[in-house]
């Protein structure tokens, strides 16, 4: 499960609803790993507000990371003080920071059946804002983390016998490509787009890393309040989660959370998924708090020359985790399903399985009762 923005401010009455929010669809869900994808504190007192909105995962002993937004050192905490505070909730399952104020990581999942590496999570700082005082506006991923990420997919590529293992990226800022794919009308686009994804001017170059590599099924940012949608752009998924904050920041949908789903049984033996030679179907929807299910569409995403993904929002863990019930449906190259059993990713602190969900399935949880929509495309 994926919280985005929640702009806390303790004490104030205009963020009770984020809470609030968050512990209804915690309930709601029982998810088995929660992802904080940055701006999760807006004011002073930082360490509180921080403490304050981790307890709603961990006092319900559910693991989870936080990845950090322009704002979050803002108040009175640098990023390395944050993080240390993050590190020390119960059920944190991020690594020490080490030397780094805010390291990025990976997070191996394991197969239900073995101790082998059988997905990947990179958790990444997309930092604040851009220091060249000729470049306005956000910062972008350095030089260092790209090669970074290259190194890292290459060695667990490379363990996998030469075949990149599924994964997922999750950070605060999205990429600039996230505009390209929203501008062009052949791409794949579910959800909402009210407007233009604030990305840095620059790029140096991730999504083309990431698509060298061939191991990044999508990304799952945050940052524009006003977007939830998820479009494919060269066979991978760019994706932002829901808005979760209350009145402390502008918005204009109602909170809640992206909900994602992997499973490691064959797509055709599930629900509203359904998987054929060359193609994959997915079912993608937003779930009410009401338990109601709002802007239905089922999407038959075509096999590119390169192979394609499909995918749903996504979630995290280290190393020594594994799944119970969890289905990946990948195409690379050529297109192939991972045949597994249901499985849970199993929590780092309990032991206990934690559920995480990958056949391509997304789901928004929201606040408002809407009238359930289907569209499919075809």
């Amino acid at each position: 499960m994926q919280f985005t923005d929640v702009h806390f401010k303790y004490g104030n009455p205009a963020s009770d609803i984020a809470l609030k929010r968050i512990n209804e669809v915690l309930d709601a869900e029982r998810p088995d790993l929660v992802v904080f994808t940055g701006d999760v504190v807006y004011a002073k007192p930082a360490e509180t507000a921080m403490r304050t909105v981790l307890a709603c995962a961990s006092s319900r002993k559910i693991p989870f990371v936080v990845t950090f937004g322009n704002h979050d050192n803002e108040q009175d905490k640098t990023r390395a003080e944050l993080y240390d505070v993050v590190r020390s909730v119960p059920y944190n399952i991020q690594p020490d920071r080490g030397e780094a104020d805010s390291p990025d990581y990976v997070l191996a999942l394991q197969a239900s059946d073995s101790n082998r590496d059988a997905a990947l999570l990179y958790c990444m700082d997309s930092h604040s804002y851009s220091r060249l005082p000729d470049v306005k506006g956000y910062a972008w991923f350095t030089f260092d983390q790209v090669n970074w990420y290259r190194s890292q997919s290459a060695a667990y590529t490379e363990r996998n016998g030469g075949k990149p293992l599924p994964a997922l990226a999750f950070f605060h800022i999205p990429l600039p490509e996230y505009n390209q794919a929203a501008a062009d009308e052949s791409a794949i686009l579910i959800g909402t787009r009210m407007e233009k994804a604030c990305a840095p001017l620059l790029n140096t170059g991730m999504f083309a890393a990431m698509k060298e590599a061939g191991d990044v099924m999508g990304t799952f940012v945050g940052h524009d309040h006003d977007n939830d949608y998820s479009v494919m752009w060269h066979g991978i998924l760019l994706a932002y989660g829901r808005f979760t904050g209350g009145n402390t920041e502008y918005n204009h949908l109602p909170n809640g959370a992206r909900v994602i789903l992997m499973k490691e049984t064959p797509a055709h033996s599930l629900p509203g998924f359904v998987s054929k030679a060359g193609r994959l179907w997915t079912k993608r929807f937003i779930r009410t708090a009401t338990g109601k299910t709002i802007g239905v569409s089922v999407r038959r995403l075509e096999r590119s020359n390169q192979g394609a993904v499909t995918f749903s929002p996504f979630t995290t863990t280290l190393s020594s985790v594994r799944f119970t019930t969890f289905s990946i449906c990948i195409a690379l190259g050529a297109f192939f399903t991972l045949m597994f059993r249901r499985v849970m990713l199993c929590s780092l602190a309990s032991g206990s399985p934690l559920a995480m969900s990958a056949t391509l399935s997304t789901r928004l949880q929201v606040t408002s009762s809407m009238q359930m929509l289907r569209n499919s495309v075809g």
